[in-house]
């Protein structure tokens, strides 16, 4: 059997994001009018907002094990993670994290292409898998947490 190739997963990953919209539809639009497309959270994710350099220290912290999708804006400097929807306080504590409401719009690039400075910097894999907020908050805090590996985050 062959493993899929890189064009595969992220389209994969984009098909996931679809399915994450009100309707595909107009996202698809958007998408072909070099347009940002909204996405709300609070059914299928949170969005914490945190600054982008810290995001990426957390990112390389965190690894590829343990990251869900991660959306920056370079020319804002800022950095969206996608948790989990059924949130607890974990991050609550975390100074510089912004936690928005359910409801709350993400305007969103496709997964191939950046548009107006948003590129996904971790993009949706098709999984369904989110960052942890625990661990979110460990890579964000002072010192930062070590690196997550396959065989700690399962």
């Amino acid at each position: 059997m062959a493993l899929p190739n890189a064009r595969q997963l992220r389209q994969r990953g984009q098909d996931w994001l679809l399915s994450c919209a009100d309707d595909p539809a107009p996202v698809l639009r958007a998408w072909a009018e070099d347009q940002l497309a909204p996405f709300p959270s609070g059914v299928h994710w949170t969005v914490a907002e945190a600054p982008l350099t810290q995001s990426m220290e957390a990112v390389k912290r965190i690894g590829p094990a343990g990251c869900g999708p991660v959306l920056a804006d370079v020319s804002a400097g800022r950095a969206w993670w996608l948790l989990p929807p059924e949130l607890g306080g974990e991050p609550d504590d975390i100074w510089h994290l912004t936690v928005h409401p359910a409801g709350w719009l993400l305007p969103c690039p496709p997964l191939l292409y950046p548009i107006r400075g948003r590129v996904w910097t971790e993009p949706p894999t098709g999984n369904g898998r989110l960052t942890d907020p625990v661990v979110l908050g460990a890579a964000l805090g002072p010192g930062g947490s070590p690196r997550v590996t396959e065989e700690a985050h399962g």
